[in-house]
């Protein structure tokens, strides 16, 4: 029973590090009738199992999609509505406190990515080593989760309290010029 619950939270964790792996990403996609892996472009990487633009992204904190549960229901990012301040009329305050939300959750994903990073290292070399068991595996992957739960809640929150600081006029209007016009954003 421990086995099945490590390899769903393995799952899981892949899951997660594999969000914004086919988003703007130059990977090729595999036909299925090749015998060439998706992966295959990832043997050379320094964390197997990352791509080097997922490792880009952990290192500059960057939200790799991980908050799009906020941002597809009316809950804009700091950095989009700081890119969009002339258009969505941004007082000087709100674009103060918006730079303050982004700075600290910038602060905060970097540290939580570098923790994934090491974690993952850890993790490959493990298997690159062959130095890995079932309770080893278990250990790392709910700690791999622990972080990458760290990361998302830090890029969420930030949508959270960015909604705070917006009118109803500028997230309708941050709605439609992300092209999310119709939908949850309709509603607020």
């Amino acid at each position: 029973m421990r086995l099945i619950q490590c390899l769903e939270k393995c799952a899981l964790v892949l899951a997660i590090a594999t969000l914004g792996a086919g988003c703007g990403s130059d990977e090729k996609v595999t036909d299925a009738r090749s015998s060439n892996s998706p992966y295959a472009q990832q043997v050379n990487s320094p964390i197997r199992g990352l791509s080097e633009q997922e490792i880009d992204d952990l290192t500059n904190g960057r939200g790799m999609g991980l908050a799009r549960a906020a941002e597809l229901n009316g809950y804009p990012g700091p950095r989009h509505v700081l890119d969009l301040s002339a258009e969505l009329e941004l007082t000087s305050e709100q674009t103060t406190l918006l730079q303050e939300i982004f700075e600290r959750m910038n602060a905060a994903a970097r540290a939580a990515g570098q923790a994934v990073l090491v974690q993952e290292k850890a993790l490959n070399q493990a298997f690159a080593t062959r130095s890995i068991g079932a309770a080893d595996l278990e250990t790392r992957v709910q700690q791999l989760a622990e972080v990458h739960g760290q990361l998302r809640g830090t890029h969420l929150a930030a949508h959270l309290a960015t909604q705070a600081l917006l009118s109803p006029a500028q997230i309708t209007k941050y709605a439609a010029l992300r092209g999310y016009a119709t939908g949850a954003h309709a509603h607020h």
